[in-house]
């Protein structure tokens, strides 16, 4: 049996149920565009729906400038049949916003979004990226989270759609930035054991790991033909080892084993939503067993 077909009978096993004394967590992700989500807490959220818990991942654009060759409606059409069969293979929610890609804006109109969307999913947990970016679209993704952190609570605000009763917590994902400050990993998740998922549900995301990303670094003509190939380039590719500070925060959360931890998602807690003690970190994250 090769990889792939690994891969595809991973897919199908079953759900775990939640022991009755603990409560199902609801989980929304945003990222800019379809895959940035992927990318930023893929492997965290097949965790979270391998326990029984909701996840759902949202793209604040529908991803129509990514491409080399398709125009924007034949893209924005491809990005969607992506993002949908990625997220049956996340085992999540997924929704993509109609906001053109590369035009994204911290209006009014789009944080009303971002409330609406957290509020509907009854959040405990919200990841966003950091406002500082290389791209425009993923600088504005965290300022709108940022700015829907407290409106969430407040019932004046999106009126349509009944406030929070609690202010989730409000993660960033994990980034190489430096300035003005660089990224802490005040929680990292293991995801070795869900890695291979993780890899074969980004690869729902043709256009981008197999074309538009490649093509960028001027690199298409190494992109493999076959679907095994892709996959077996597409984990040599997305495979980072843990930095330093990650490794202290996963021995930090499992223990002497997180120094034996070949792949990780990080999370630094934000200071707008609800500020977790550790106790709490260890109820929202169930798999941060030592």
């Amino acid at each position: 049996m090769n990889r792939f077909a690994l891969f595809c009978l991973l897919l199908l096993l079953p759900v775990a149920t939640i022991p009755a004394q603990e409560a199902r967590l609801n989980v929304v992700v945003f990222g800019a565009h379809p895959d940035d989500c992927d990318l930023d807490a893929g492997g965290t959220a097949l965790l979270f729906s391998s326990l029984g818990h909701r996840v759902k991942f949202v793209s604040m654009t529908n991803g129509d400038a990514g491409h080399y060759e398709l125009d924007r409606e034949a893209l924005s059409a491809v990005r969607r049949q992506e993002a949908a069969e990625a997220g049956k293979r996340f085992g999540v929610t997924y929704t993509v916003l109609d906001n053109h890609d590369g035009e994204l804006v911290p209006s009014l109109e789009n944080r009303m979004q971002v409330i609406r969307e957290i509020r509907s999913w009854d959040a405990d947990i919200v990841i966003a990226p950091r406002p500082n970016d290389y791209h425009p679209d993923h600088r504005y993704t965290g300022v709108l989270v940022q700015d829907a952190a407290y409106m969430v609570i407040v019932p004046s605000v999106a009126p349509d759609t009944p406030p929070l009763k609690k202010n989730p917590v409000f993660l960033y994902s994990a980034d190489h930035f430096q300035k003005p400050s660089a990224f802490e990993p005040h929680i990292a998740v293991d995801i070795g054991p869900v890695f291979e998922k993780k890899i074969y549900a980004l690869a729902a995301h043709a256009s981008q790991f197999f074309d538009w990303l490649p093509w960028t670094m001027g690199q298409l003509d190494q992109v493999p033909e076959s679907e095994a190939e892709r996959l077996e380039y597409l984990a040599k590719w997305r495979a980072a080892a843990p930095d330093s500070a990650t490794r202290k925060s996963l021995e930090k959360w499992y223990g002497p084993r997180g120094s034996r931890v070949a792949h990780a998602e990080a999370f630094e807690v934000c200071e707008y939503g609800k500020q977790p003690t550790d106790e709490e970190i260890r109820r929202l994250f169930p798999m941060l067993q030592p």
